[in-house]
């Protein structure tokens, strides 16, 4: 049988490239989408190619709708028919109060996390629907349920969008075959922390896990590798949560 083809847009850090180790190591091929760091996704390019895996690297901006048919496409030239998409590229912005949040940052937040998505669905849709199978994974987050208040009820705000898509898309790409599901991580240690403006928030905010410690995102990536697999073949609309309990 021929290895499935997964496209994982982020999947240059943190969450992203964890995902792409552990689907190679399940065996897949990747397509590692990136939007800035060359030397981030070249390496994680080479350690799943160590992992016995086909890789290619596409840089892309989720939220641009040429760019999102590009990565498919070079997918579908390089390695064949995409099977999986882990719809994981996301931004936060700085942290604060709503109040304080500049427009451009809302809009960019919006424009990744929701139209990003929804764009990469659609042509994933499109193209799993021709051969009557495929399944989408989409990184959304507990802020969804949470709300974040204080730091970023926007983001909060467009992975509530991602878990709604998930839940609607999985009812209309069901009888095409097609799988929809999502993973809602809750306090991860990735480099997202330093960006946001806070390195430290994993470490502090940790006594208020019922687990006791942050995540780690090989544990995120053990789910999404789950939902992508067989051993998931009747669940589809389901948000996985995996927060330590938050």
């Amino acid at each position: 049988m021929s290895r499935p083809v997964t496209v994982v847009t982020g999947g240059s850090r943190g969450i992203g490239a964890a995902t792409c180790l552990r689907l190679a190591s399940d065996g897949h091929d990747l397509v590692v989408g990136y939007a800035r760091d060359d030397e981030a996704a070249e390496r994680t390019a080479d350690a799943v190619r160590e992992a016995g895996a086909r890789c290619v690297t596409v840089r892309v901006d989720t939220s641009d709708e040429a760019d999102v048919e590009r990565l498919f496409d070079t997918a579908a030239e390089r390695l064949g028919p995409v099977t999986g998409l882990v719809n994981n590229a996301g931004v936060t912005g700085p942290l604060g109060r709503l109040a304080d949040t500049d427009t451009a940052e809302l809009r960019r937040v919006v424009e990744v996390n929701l139209l990003g998505t929804l764009l990469c669905s659609r042509r994933a849709a499109r193209d799993m629907a021709l051969r009557g199978a495929g399944v989408i994974v989409n990184v959304s987050s507990a802020a969804a349920t949470l709300g974040s208040p204080g730091e970023y009820v926007h983001y909060a705000a467009t992975k509530a969008a991602v878990d709604a898509l998930t839940v609607g898309l999985s009812k209309e790409l069901g009888p095409d075959g097609i799988r929809v599901n999502a993973v809602a991580p809750g306090l991860i240690d990735t480099e997202m922390h330093a960006a946001m403006g806070d390195p430290d928030r994993p470490a502090r905010l940790a006594p208020s896990i019922p687990l006791g410690r942050p995540g780690n995102p090989a544990e995120v990536a053990a789910a999404v590798a789950w939902l992508l697999s067989p051993d998931s073949s009747y669940a589809t609309g389901a948000v996985l949560r995996v927060a330590g309990g938050r």
